[in-house]
């Protein structure tokens, strides 16, 4: 398609994924070995993910030692010894290792066991080497900041945390216990995260690879193109669009950059956007894509494992936050593009009819995983059929009809574009093993309501901190993780207790959940009928016991919307977690986009951080709101007011609505904007902030429109 090809070469901005995450040998006997295992590990997973049966220990064994020696043949121990005799003589030992690894535990498991789990010489070098092994392989591909957080972890258990004082002293485990739990048992290296890791992300990689493959995403471009085209600030829309829609493939927010951005930010440039907002806007949007439904850069698949809420269930109600951010997003667009008078470029584009002429076959391959999810089936299984599906949508393309070869390449690239994942989650199982055994989650989780002082708005901003700090060092995916365990109880204990009180206060709690109350404060069911000041339902609440909270919630909310409560709690922690990609002083996503642009990496970092503003106001209306799990009718409201209050946002911060605000029109913008979001409010406020809005909005269009016709 005409419209689908790049403005501006990859090549010609010196940007090519691949190169953000291996650093490639000149070797073609070594390209060829790593072709031929990338298509194996592919074979290997696809089989054990539909009918394979084996024990998810020896296939977590399996998927790390397979993608390490991934790792250890692609990235070299250092980018100067890439084609070193020495160093190659070196991964071939870790290779080596990575083997001996997997066929230990298949044929000695069971004598360790026998011997009533006491560690004999041989179990102490393997696992020793396995844990050595992962520090080695995520240095490799991630830096120094992951292993380090690993080592600290780890000597915690078995040694400085019987130093400490307070609430973080641990009396310690011996080192023989904390290798069996991070080796061989289903807690560690090989624990949920290792399963979540050789299931649904590496099934969900490999069905985009074969996506973009099949020519998807250059039927995604030009879609966002045609459906942009005629749009004030067109080529901003088609990026926002554009990596909204390869996000739902890709689920990674670098890949999206540097894959849309080539094309988007010229086109930007060339309709007379600003260089470093061009960028800002492709980084802001390409960073929602790990928020945008089915994928969620897999955060859905461990939100869902986490939770135990269905898969299903989790992206779709992932689905109305994730439009309100890209179209927070797509009002920086329109803002700036009134502003600079932006102006077409896209007059040769095609028509959206010609274009779902050209690649309606592409939509196939989503409505049949969308259908057997609706169905029931696994993600995993479901995503092995939509791959199927993939190839056989595309015999119906003149262009990108997939053979034998076109399979094969897609298997490498999904492999590929898996390894450094694979290795990064096994080594972050050893982290989330030490939160669960020491019980640092819990008192984390304590100490950050403590902190807050029972305030939710301020242990949001507590755990924002924490995620912008862990994620200098950790990828989005890994420090979801680590934050999930650590905050998501103390969120969700103050959603959950909130409600409670609005209930006991209100004089709405079920009688079933009253008689809890009997046990802390007999007198109190009278007034607990009658209902209460909140204050005086807070102090009844403090006093039930810990152990019966739990029983209370699941009486007075139902287990339907506790579940709601949880998932909302981790999603919370999940949007946070995005903020590392667009804020600086590490920020890849950005500094991506301005590599692109040829823009200041750290100026281009704060401009996208700036558009990315959707990243804190969704999560707090899902911390104040039912957007999660709430009733159609609550959540049209709200979806309706959200999306006005935030263009009011945007335009108070810009200072330009259809044009130039004046100081008061900001402070309005301001004031309708927190009434249409803050939460609570009667109906009738809501619309006047509403009115509000409209009226500076059609009076600013008027200027504008008299302003153009004077030129």
């Amino acid at each position: 398609m005409t419209a689908s090809s790049p403005a501006t070469p990859a090549e010609d901005n010196d940007i090519n994924l691949e190169e953000f995450e291996t650093k490639h040998r000149s070797s073609p006997m070594l390209n060829r070995i790593v072709f031929a295992l990338s298509i194996f590990l592919a074979v290997a997973h696809i089989y054990i993910n539909t009918i394979g049966t084996l024990p998810e220990l020896w296939v977590s064994a399996f998927h790390f030692a397979g993608f390490g020696t991934l790792c250890a043949l692609l990235i070299p121990a250092h980018p100067k010894w890439r084609d070193s005799k020495l160093a190659i003589i070196m991964d071939g030992v870790i290779v080596a290792a990575l083997i001996a690894m997997v066929l230990y535990i298949v044929f000695f498991e069971d004598a360790l066991y026998a011997r009533g789990v006491t560690f004999n010489t041989g179990d102490w070098i393997v696992s020793s080497v396995a844990v050595l092994l992962a520090l080695e392989l995520i240095r490799r591909t991630s830096g120094w900041f992951i292993p380090f957080l690993i080592v600290v972890a780890l000597t915690y258990v078995v040694l400085w945390g019987s130093w400490l004082g307070g609430a973080f002293a641990f009396p310690g485990l011996s080192v023989e216990t904390l290798l069996y739990r991070s080796f061989f048992s289903t807690d560690g290296m090989f624990g949920s995260i290792s399963r979540i890791s050789w299931s649904f992300v590496f099934m969900f990689i490999l069905f985009g690879a074969f996506l973009v493959k099949s020519g998807a995403g250059d039927f995604i471009i030009a879609l966002s193109r045609s459906l942009a085209s005629k749009m004030i600030g067109g080529p901003g829309f088609v990026a926002v669009l554009g990596s909204g829609l390869m996000g739902s493939v890709s689920g990674s927010s670098v890949a999206n950059t540097v894959s849309t951005g080539v094309i988007t930010i010229p086109l930007m440039r060339k309709a007379g956007f600003p260089a470093r907002f061009a960028a800002g806007i492709e980084a802001a949007a390409s960073t929602g894509g790990q928020l945008m439904p089915p994928v969620m850069g897999a955060g859905a698949f461990i939100m869902a494992s986490y939770t135990q809420v269905s898969y299903v269930t989790i992206i779709s109600v992932a689905a109305i936050p994730a439009l309100l951010y890209f179209l927070s997003v797509g009002f920086f667009v329109r803002v700036e593009a009134k502003r600079s008078k932006v102006i077409a470029t896209e007059e040769d584009s095609i028509a959206v009819s010609q274009v779902f002429k050209e690649g309606w076959h592409h939509i196939i391959p989503l409505g049949v995983l969308v259908a057997l999810l609706i169905q029931g089936f696994t993600p995993t299984y479901a995503a092995g059929l939509s791959i199927i599906a993939v190839i056989v949508s595309s015999w119906l393309s003149k262009g990108h009809r997939m053979g034998p070869l076109a399979i094969l390449d897609a298997m490498v690239q999904g492999a590929k574009n898996m390894s450094t994942t694979a290795v990064l989650l096994i080594g972050i199982g050893l982290v989330v093993n030490v939160i669960s055994t020491t019980g640092v989650g819990n008192t984390f989780s304590l100490l950050i309501t403590d902190w807050a002082g029972g305030s939710l708005f301020f242990t949001i901003i507590l755990v924002a901190i924490a995620s912008l700090v862990l994620g200098m060092g950790l990828p989005v995916t890994a420090s979801y993780i680590v934050l999930g365990t650590l905050s998501a109880p103390a969120i969700f204990n103050l959603i959950a207790e909130s409600q409670l009180i609005e209930m006991m206060a209100a004089g709405n709690l079920p009688e079933a959940a009253s008689a809890v109350f009997m046990l802390v404060d007999p007198a109190a069911i009278g007034a607990l009928a009658q209902g209460m000041s909140s204050a005086d339902a807070a102090a009844l609440l403090a006093q039930v016991p810990a152990d019966f909270k739990g029983m209370l919630m699941d009486q007075a909310l139902g287990a339907q919307s506790v579940a709601m409560i949880l998932v909302t709690a981790h999603m919370i922690i999940f949007w946070l977690s995005q903020d590392s990609n667009v804020t600086p002083p590490v920020c890849l996503t950005a500094f991506a986009a301005a590599a692109i642009a040829k823009t200041p990496p750290m100026r281009t970092g704060m401009m996208a951080w700036k558009l990315a503003k959707g990243l804190y106001i969704v999560p707090l209306l899902m911390a104040y709101t039912p957007l999660i799990g709430g009733d159609a009718e609550t959540l049209l409201r709200l979806t309706i007011f959200a999306i006005f209050g935030m263009y009011a946002l945007v335009a108070a911060m810009e200072g330009y609505l259809e044009n130039k605000l004046n100081i008061l029109s900001r402070l309005a913008m301001v004031i309708a904007s927190g009434l249409m979001l803050w939460p609570g409010l009667d109906l009738w406020i809501q619309a006047i902030g509403l009115a509000m809005f409209l009226a500076q909005f059609m009076i600013g269009n008027r200027s504008y429109k008299s302003e153009l016709n004077q030129a």
